[in-house]
């Protein structure tokens, strides 16, 4: 897990290197400006000796200033090493997840990834910062302080063999047990997130229905889950400082009780009890931070475990080696295709045998539930069939480059999104090289054209977060129009035009008829109106086909058709009529 997560060091590595290196050098002067202290006041003062008073003095200041600059030095690397780490290791992890399954989305969750790519990973550049200056400062000061408090007294300095090692045992069981607490604080940080993001996505429902006190109660109950665990977890860490300040102050007493009696005895110079003081409150200051330490590794390891997750993940969805680069036209074939969710343990699909011609217009209709959509996210490979064969192209999808499948084949989804942005700037979604010529050659065939030139900047006209600022149907259009931008081999649009009227509808599909003949298009919807004209109609039920025709032949042979076609009728739908 380390290596892993040390590669997104990159090119930071000379600033993590050179950080320690400058804090070695800082830490050993500081170690050595007590031993000076102790000279001076034995060697200078007591025998009131300027000349030396002055020399040691001066060693001192010259020391200080060297001091200040390494600090200052490892201060400015561990900076940027741990904010260049912290944006490298972000890149990695998102970029992994682009090549996630919606199979692999559903497996995390996205209010879990959502956590792990900001408050995670934060967690583990606070802890990385640490590590190359405070974890290498705190060892080496212990080390020098130690070494140097035994060149002063080697005598008294047994003290710390005894002290350390006790800390030492109270410090790791400590962690121990704060550890599994931390991760489980991060795992309810997931059902926090889960439950903001779901009140934010539907607070106009919530407004509507006044559900804002049930509202309130969930995210209540979410922080008290929270805190009730890191409350827990932050009470055992913060055993670390009484443990260590009851040992370390038991030993500044031993060292002044005893040390004074060896002065009285003339066994010990008062420059040297002082150094020794010195020497003891510097290896209480290095535990302190050794204690912080360990508190924030062991907040980022759970980070750390969390985010190795996600990277070692191998997704559902691979690319061959050799893997097909051309898709050579729009035929599709279901051979037998079976199909259930990871987590449902239900088969949504059952022995679906199916041939589309390149170039045919296929109406996809049913109940909901009937599998409709699963169905069609299998040909990019949205997800993958349990058993039999998805074709497109004559080839097994699996076979594809993954790219180079999904780049011939543009999804307009039931739920349609847009992003912060121009007009254009999110039809050029489909193809980031379009000209204006190009774009509203879409924006007319998918009936967007003319209120995209009413809004106030035409095509340059800002899209806020999600669509907020278009209504439904003209979103709608748009979604359609930035997937004809891809100009694929294949066309997928899922309930796509439920919130266009008719009229609106009724053209898009003589434009796609008319402009569009060598483009496979299947079309789900839920309005026979949508799909009447198409070349053929699948009738789905329960995940099995019903039916297959055209709008003539299942009217006249599929009850399932008949009923969807009958029921529209009398609900006033007049525009379903053959």
């Amino acid at each position: 897990m380390i290596k892993r997560l040390g590669h997104s060091v990159r090119e930071y590595k000379k600033d993590a290197f050179l950080s320690p290196l400058l804090v070695a050098l800082e830490t050993f002067i500081e170690t050595f400006i007590p031993y000076l202290m102790a000279n001076i006041i034995d060697k200078g003062i007591i025998p009131g000796n300027l000349g030396y008073i002055e020399r040691l003095g001066g060693a001192m200041l010259v020391g200080a200033f060297i001091s200040l600059a390494g600090g200052a030095g490892a201060s400015w690397y561990s900076s940027t090493a741990s904010a260049g780490f912290a944006k490298n290791l972000r890149h990695d992890l998102y970029y992994h997840i682009q090549d996630f399954s919606f199979e692999d989305y559903d497996h995390f969750s996205t209010s879990s990834i959502v956590v792990r790519l900001t408050t995670d990973i934060m967690n583990i550049q606070q802890a990385f910062q640490m590590l190359i200056r405070a974890a290498a400062r705190a060892p080496l000061m212990l080390i020098f302080s130690i070494t140097m408090a035994f060149t002063v007294d080697s005598e008294m300095a047994l003290v710390f063999v005894v002290a350390v090692p006790v800390m030492s045992i109270g410090l790791a069981l400590i962690i121990a047990t704060g550890r599994a607490l931390f991760k489980k604080v991060y795992q309810r940080y997931d059902g926090l997130n889960r439950v903001v993001r779901e009140n934010l996505r539907g607070i106009r429902v919530v407004k509507t229905y006044d559900r804002a006190d049930v509202e309130n109660e969930k995210e209540a109950q979410a922080s008290t889950n929270i805190y009730a665990v890191f409350n827990k977890a932050e009470r055992i860490l913060q055993l670390n400082s009484p443990i260590m300040q009851l040992v370390m102050y038991g030993t500044l007493l031993f060292l002044a009780w005893f040390g004074s009696k060896r002065i009285v005895a003339g066994q010990m110079q008062p420059g040297q009890l002082i150094s020794l003081l010195a020497y003891a409150m510097s290896v209480l200051m290095s535990l302190n931070m050794l204690s912080n330490i360990f508190n924030q590794m062991t907040i980022s390891l759970a980070s750390a475990q969390r985010i190795d997750e996600v990277l070692t993940y191998n997704s559902t969805l691979t690319t061959p080696k050799d893997a097909l680069k051309v898709v050579p036209d729009g035929e599709i074939e279901f051979e037998n295709v079976n199909f259930g969710y990871a987590d449902d343990h239900v088969m949504r699909l059952h022995d679906i045998n199916l041939h589309i011609k390149s170039g045919e217009t296929i109406g996809i209709v049913g109940e909901t539930g009937s599998g409709k959509s699963t169905l069609v996210q299998l040909i990019p490979r949205l997800y993958d069939a349990n058993s039999g064969v998805v074709k497109v192209g004559g080839q097994n999808v699996c076979y594809y480059d993954i790219r180079t499948l999904r780049d011939k084949v543009s999804m307009v989804l039931q739920q349609n999104v847009l992003f912060s942005g121009t007009v254009a700037e999110n039809l050029r979604w489909g193809d980031e090289h379009a000209t204006d010529a190009q774009l509203v050659h879409a924006a007319k065939l998918a009936q967007a054209d003319a209120f995209i030139r009413k809004l106030p900047q035409g095509y340059d006209t800002y899209i806020e977060q999600g669509g907020s600022n278009v209504s439904g149907g003209q979103k709608q259009r748009l979604t359609i129009a930035r997937a004809l931008l891809k100009n694929p081999q294949i066309l997928i649009l899922d309930d796509s035009t439920s919130a266009v009227d008719t009229h609106t509808d009724s053209l898009i599909q003589k434009a796609f008829h008319d402009e569009l003949p060598n483009m496979t298009k299947l079309i789900i919807a839920q309005r026979i109106t949508s799909v009447q004209n198409a070349d053929r109609i699948v009738v789905l039920q329960d995940g099995r086909i019903e039916g297959v025709g055209t709008h003539a032949e299942l009217l006249a042979s599929d009850a399932i058709y008949q009923d969807i076609y009958n029921s529209q009728i009398k609900g006033g739908d007049s525009n379903a009529k053959s």
